[in-house]
């Protein structure tokens, strides 16, 4: 049976192990950078958990978590499409297990965040898509916007 549940800050290595697999499933980087980013991002989590500036949910199969999303609040001028807030929704480290998907557990756990974007009055929420998440998102009503990068 599937349970969903909030993150606690008992969690965050859970949280810092998935966000790890998720990037080495998406062939990002090499393991001893995936290492050192898990291992920098745990005691980046634990405060963000403790005070609410990350919220996370977990599920379980059987009481065995087997995936994980989180969502964060960036503080973002006024802008045309959220005129009179400064908050955006930031939802990131959406993993599911291989063996647990195309089961509908990453729709849920992306919708535990948007629930929550609208309880807070969010307005705007974004996320950054891998190329197996994008048809789930567009799905969802997520679209590709005009965003650029650079990596220095």
């Amino acid at each position: 049976m599937l349970t969903t549940r909030r993150a606690t800050p008992a969690d965050a290595s859970l949280i810092a192990a998935h966000r790890r697999a998720m990037f080495q499933a998406m062939g990002s980087a090499s393991p001893p950078v995936l290492d050192d980013m898990a291992r920098n991002f745990e005691p980046w989590l634990l405060p963000r958990l403790r005070d609410g500036r990350y919220l996370g949910w977990i599920t379980e199969q059987d009481a065995r978590p087997v995936a994980s999303a989180g969502m964060m609040f960036v503080d973002w001028p006024p802008h045309p499409l959220h005129p009179a807030d400064s908050l955006r929704g930031y939802i990131l480290n959406v993993f599911v297990d291989a063996d647990c998907r195309r089961r509908g557990i990453a729709r849920a756990l992306v919708e535990c965040c948007l629930n929550e974007a609208r309880r807070r009055n969010l307005q705007v929420v974004t996320l950054h898509a891998s190329s197996d998440g994008l048809p789930l998102y567009e799905s969802m009503g997520f679209r590709i916007g005009n965003e650029m990068q650079l990596v220095l």
